[in-house]
C-alpha cells in the first residue's frame, strides 16, 4: 500500500534529519491541500537539519557588517543570518541594505562549500518572504541557483529548487528572467539525472508547478515545457513508491494538469500516453478505495489525476480511446471515488462525476459499459445529493439516454423514471431543468415511457411547473405537455 510519511513526535533533544524531513513532508501536504482548495501559489520552507529554537534577538545589520569583513567566524555568522532572515521585518531591513544581495551572491559562488550552502539557505529564507520585492531582489542569484541544479549534493539541489519555486509566483517579469536564464532546460536536466531520487523529483515538481501557474503561462511557458523532455519524465513518475510515499507523484500530476490546461494542443501529451497513464493510476486508486483501504492524503493525488483525464478527453478522438488504452474499469473507479468522498469531500466527488460526464459525453462505448457494469443504480441513488453532485450525475445519465434508444429502456427499467419524479420536485432550478431534459429524451425514444410516466402521476408535476416563477422551466414544461404528454392523459 502507498502511504504518506507520518510526522514523528518532537523529543526534547534536537530533531534528527529524518524527523525534520518527515515534518516538512507533513507541512507540504497541508500546503498542497491549500493550493488545491484555493488554486493559488504556495511557498515552501525547507527546514535546515540543524534547526534550533533561537530565542535571542539577532541584529541583521551587525551580522551583515561581520560578513563583509569575513574571517574565522564566517560560518557561525552565516548560520545566525539565516535564522535572522526568518523574520519578515528583518527581511525588509536586509533587502534595503546596499550590496546585501551581492554579498550573498559572492558567498554563494565562493570556494567554501559550507559557505555556499549557508548562503543558499539565506536566499531560501528570503524567498519564503511575503514581501513582493524579494523576488526581484534575489534575481542576481538565480543563474547560480540554476547552475547548482546539476551539482552532486542532493541537499543543495533541493534547497535551490525550493528557492526557485518560491521566487516564481511573485512577478511575471521574474518568470521571464528565469525563462531567459534557462530554467526549463535546467529543470529538465535535473529531473532526468535525478529521476530515481524522489526527494529531488518532488522539488522539481514543486518548482515547475509554480512556474506553470500564472496569467501568461499558456503563452510563454507551457510551449517551452511541452517541447522539452519534462512531460515524458513527469509521466514516468506516475508510479507511487510504497516507501517514499505519494508526494513526488502529487507534484508531477499537478504539473501535468497545469500543462494540459495551458496547451492549445495536447497531441504531444497524448502521444506520450498521458491519458492512458493517468487513467490507469486512477483505476488503481479507485480499486484501493473500493476495498476500504483509503490512505491519508490520497485525495491530493486524485484531484490532479481527475483533472488531467477530464481535460485530455476532448483532445482525443472517440475512435482513438481504445488506442490510448483508456480502460473501461475507469468507470467503476470513478464511481468508487465518487462514493468514498461523497460526504467527506463533496467537491472531489463532484470532480469524479465531472470526469464520468466527460467520458460518457465523449464515447457511446463508455455509456454502454456504464450499463453493463451495473453502475447506473448506484448513480441514480446519488440524485438526492446536492452541492452540484446530483446535477453532474444527471448529466451523465442524460449522456447515456441520448446515445441510444435501447439505453433509454434500460435506464427506465433501472428506476430512472421514478427518480425523475422526485428530482422534478426539487428546489434547485438547474436540477429541475435537467430532469425535464432527460424526461424529454426518454419519452422521445419510446411512447410506452410517456404512458408509464403519466401512470406515475407525472402529468400533475409537469402541469404544476407551468406556474413556476422561472420562465425557462415554464417553457420546457409547456412543451412537454403539448407535444408529448397530453395525448396520454385520461
Amino acid at each position: 500500500m502507498w502511504r504518506l510519511n507520518k510526522v514523528c513526535h518532537k523529543a526534547s533533544r534536537p530533531d534528527t534529519p529524518e524527523q525534520l524531513r518527515l515534518k516538512r513532508r507533513e507541512q507540504e501536504r497541508a500546503l498542497r491541500q491549500a493550493r488545491r482548495d484555493r488554486q493559488l501559489f504556495s511557498k515552501r520552507l525547507l527546514h535546515s537539519e540543524d534547526e534550533e529554537h533561537v530565542t535571542e534577538e539577532l541584529d541583521v545589520v551587525s551580522l551583515f557588517q561581520k560578513l563583509q569583513k569575513s574571517g574565522p567566524g564566517e560560518i557561525a555568522t552565516l548560520k545566525s543570518m539565516s535564522r535572522a532572515l526568518r523574520e519578515p521585518s528583518v527581511q525588509t531591513t536586509f533587502i534595503k541594505m546596499e550590496n546585501s544581495v551581492h554579498l550573498l551572491v559572492g558567498l554563494l559562488t565562493g570556494s567554501n562549500s559550507e559557505c555556499r550552502l549557508l548562503a543558499a539557505r539565506c536566499l531560501h529564507e528570503l524567498s519564503h518572504s511575503p514581501h513582493s520585492a524579494v523576488s526581484s531582489f534575489c534575481l542576481p542569484a538565480t543563474p547560480y541557483l540554476l547552475t547548482y541544479l546539476s551539482g552532486q549534493s542532493t541537499k543543495f539541489t533541493e534547497l535551490c529548487l525550493y528557492t526557485l519555486g518560491n521566487l516564481c509566483p511573485e512577478d511575471e517579469l521574474v518568470k521571464e528572467k528565469l525563462l531567459s536564464q534557462g530554467i526549463v532546460p535546467a529543470l529538465a536536466n535535473c529531473l532526468e539525472t535525478q529521476i530515481h531520487n524522489l526527494a529531488v523529483v518532488e522539488a522539481v515538481g514543486f518548482a515547475l508547478a509554480q512556474l506553470l501557474q500564472g496569467t501568461k503561462a499558456a503563452e510563454t511557458i507551457a510551449p517551452i515545457v511541452l517541447s522539452s523532455s519534462l512531460p515524458l519524465h513527469l509521466l514516468s513518475v506516475l508510479n507511487p513508491d510504497p516507501q517514499f510515499g505519494l508526494a513526488p507523484v502529487i507534484e508531477c500530476a499537478w504539473c501535468l494538469h497545469y500543462l494540459i490546461c495551458s496547451a492549445g494542443d495536447c497531441s504531444a501529451l497524448l502521444s506520450h500516453e498521458a491519458l492512458s497513464k493517468c487513467s490507469s493510476l486512477l483505476v488503481s486508486l479507485g480499486g484501493t478505495v473500493a476495498e476500504g483501504k483509503k490512505e491519508e492524503g490520497l485525495e491530493l493525488l486524485v484531484w490532479p489525476l481527475l483533472r488531467c483525464v477530464g481535460n485530455l478527453l476532448p483532445f482525443c478522438p472517440v475512435g482513438q480511446l481504445s488506442t490510448h488504452e483508456v480502460d473501461v474499469r475507469l468507470l467503476a473507479a470513478l464511481c468508487a471515488l465518487l462514493n468514498v468522498y461523497l460526504k467527506t469531500q463533496p467537491a472531489l466527488a463532484r470532480e469524479a462525476a465531472w470526469v464520468l460526464n466527460n467520458l460518457t459525453a465523449h464515447s457511446p462505448d463508455f455509456c454502454s459499459a456504464l450499463l453493463t457494469q451495473n453502475l447506473v443504480p448506484g448513480l441514480i441513488q446519488l440524485l438526492p445529493f446536492s452541492q452540484g453532485i446530483n446535477t453532474m450525475v444527471l448529466r451523465v445519465l442524460a449522456n447515456v439516454a441520448h446515445k441510444k434508444k435501447d439505453f433509454c429502456d434500460q435506464l427506465v427499467c433501472l428506476g430512472l423514471l421514478s427518480a425523475l419524479s422526485a428530482t422534478l420536485k426539487m428546489a434547485e432550478t438547474e436540477m429541475v431543468a435537467l430532469s425535464l431534459d432527460v424526461l424529454y429524451i426518454l419519452i422521445q425514444s419510446n411512447s410506452r415511457i410517456a404512458e408509464e410516466f403519466v401512470k406515475q402521476d407525472g402529468l400533475l408535476m409537469i402541469e404544476a411547473l407551468q406556474y413556476n416563477r422561472e420562465e425557462e422551466l415554464r417553457r420546457r414544461a409547456m412543451y412537454l405537455l403539448e407535444h408529448k404528454l397530453l395525448s396520454y392523459s385520461h
